[in-house]
């Protein structure tokens, strides 16, 4: 598992703040809005809407929120016009960072990102500097003592998932991303409870950050994921197990 998984499920584990809960629904509600502008406000019909109502329900965001991203997106109800747009760069140790942006100031974002890469000792990059050492994939995780990984092979495997990985305490599953529905499917019809569930950028190779730099990597990743022009980051460091945990509450 790649260390950005890693954190993202100890991130999941330990739950999140009111204050914190409300910023994810702001970004939830901009992916959704975004989607039905592009595609559609027919979750059924659009596959990226469908993907996203499905990722806030996960969160329990409320229903009513839901709607009115839709219909702003499809222009039903007025809202705010947001611009898509992908920031590259390095953060500390040499670790490959892409950030994904959802704006209406494309000015304050990147002034935003670059405060939080230079703060934590990494830097912005040019666009394309990055992006090309990930790959658009599904992944979901497992805790090991959930799940019978020969069952885990049957269905997933059978359902389109391309690779299982074991690591310590868990299981990875990758799915190609056109795949990623049938799996989820498959998993939840079966009963098979996973901690972390997404269409996400996977990494070709991992970089080993260590000590100071794995503290400085994990807080620009904190500050980015804070900002509110920034709906995901990705990064492909590998910090070791002790340290994610230790590093946990940064």
């Amino acid at each position: 598992m790649s260390g950005h998984s890693k954190w993202s499920t100890i991130k999941r584990k330990k739950g999140v703040t009111d204050a914190r809960r409300g910023k994810i629904f702001s970004k939830l509600a901009k992916e959704i809005t975004m989607a039905a502008r592009l595609g559609g406000g027919d979750p059924s019909a659009n596959p990226r809407l469908r993907a996203a109502v499905s990722t806030a329900r996960a969160e329990n965001m409320p229903k009513e929120k839901i709607e009115r991203a839709i219909k702003k997106g499809t222009g039903e109800q007025e809202g705010v016009a947001f611009e898509e747009v992908y920031y590259e760069g390095y953060g500390p140790g040499g670790a490959a960072v892409l950030v994904k942006s959802l704006t209406d100031n494309k000015n304050r974002a990147v002034a935003d990102i670059r405060h939080a890469f230079s703060k934590a000792g990494g830097n912005l990059g040019e666009a394309g500097c990055v992006s090309w050492m990930f790959e658009k994939k599904g992944v979901f995780i497992f805790e090991k003592s959930s799940v019978d990984e020969e069952t885990l092979m049957e269905v997933t495997l059978d359902a389109g998932a391309e690779d299982i990985r074991g690591e310590d305490n868990t299981f990875e599953v990758i799915t190609p991303a056109e795949d990623f529905e049938q799996v989820k499917k498959a998993l939840d019809e079966r009963g098979l409870r996973y901690v972390l569930g997404e269409v996400t950028m996977v990494p070709k190779s991992t970089v080993k950050v260590e000590g100071k730099e794995a503290e400085q990597m994990l807080r620009l990743m904190d500050s980015l994921e804070d900002s509110e022009d920034v709906q995901k980051v990705y990064s492909n460091f590998d910090i070791p197990d002790s340290t994610l945990e230790a590093l946990g509450g940064v």
